[in-house]
């Protein structure tokens, strides 16, 4: 049997929700297949308010403790369930607003990456903020969950910004690796951008075979119907892209992301996360 192709927003209780409703909405009617909103409840361990921690109590003593700690964790989790019904229902009825009836909620508990991995056949793209709940209390310009996400998965993952606008001009920045050259015939082949520009970008360091490269990219995008505009910028690819977006109005960024390992990530910085804080627009992303 066929599995079902929907858009799957992640979202949690922060204000970026509804951006990213609105962007899963955007997207979901675009393809016309379903919505799933997912609300992942974190269960964290807690520690009872009781003043003996010291293990040194009687078998009475620790059934009682036990008892109650197992209350307060049911009251806790029954809490968090109704409040998250009631923020999920609020965003249904934003998207259904927005023009997706077939919109479905649903809440589970559990890690983030082991979720989304678990729902991905089912799933055409993935829509996740840059920035959470927990980003509300830092100045962190991207949300730690992006890098450890777009790792697990291997679908799309469109990763909003704060405030939604509905795109006009996209860009592909194009550097005739795999992952690119996939993703030019993904856009080529998907209703997602139909009708509007595609805009398609070269940059980086200049070599032998770019224009052949960003050639055979303009001819794909045109043969599929998409007015392409095609640029070769030699340069700071970080620079020359947030440049760009900036110049030519650019509502949608197109990359592939985290091509290398985490460990060099981690030694060397990430070229990825750097271009998603230097873009500031929604951009899809390529594994």
């Amino acid at each position: 049997m066929k599995k079902e192709n929907k858009v799957l927003a992640c979202v949690d209780q922060s204000r970026f929700a509804d951006y990213v409703t609105d962007y899963a909405a955007w997207a979901a009617r675009r393809l016309t297949v379903p919505l799933e909103l997912l609300h992942i409840i974190d269960r964290h361990p807690e520690t009872a308010n009781s003043k003996d921690h010291s293990g040194a109590i009687g078998i009475d003593a620790q059934e009682h403790l036990l008892t109650a700690l197992s209350d307060e964790d049911e009251s806790r989790s029954k809490a968090a369930r109704e409040q998250g019904r009631l923020f999920l229902n609020r965003l249904r009825e934003r998207a259904v607003a927005a023009g997706v009836q077939s919109t479905d909620v649903r809440q589970r508990y559990g890690h983030l990456e082991e979720t989304l991995a678990e729902q991905e056949d089912d799933v055409s793209l993935f829509v996740l903020g840059r920035r959470g709940e927990s980003a509300e209390h830092t100045q962190r310009d991207l949300g730690r969950h992006v890098e450890r996400v777009v790792r697990t998965l291997h679908k799309p993952i469109l990763a909003v910004t704060e405030g939604f606008t509905e795109p006009r001009r996209v860009m592909i920045a194009f550097d005739g690796s795999v992952v690119t050259r996939r993703g030019v015939k993904m856009v080529a082949a998907s209703p997602l951008f139909k009708d509007l520009p595609v805009h398609l970008l070269m940059s980086g360091k200049e070599s032998q075979g770019s224009p052949k490269q960003l050639e055979w990219a303009r001819k794909t995008l045109e043969s599929a119907g998409f007015d392409t505009p095609a640029y070769l910028i030699p340069g700071d690819a970080e620079s020359v892209i947030a440049k760009t977006v900036k110049n030519q109005e650019i509502d949608i960024l197109i990359m592939g992301a985290y091509s290398h390992s985490t460990l060099r990530s981690l030694l060397f910085g990430s070229k990825t996360s750097d271009l998603l804080r230097s873009a500031k627009i929604p951009t899809l992303l390529l594994r």
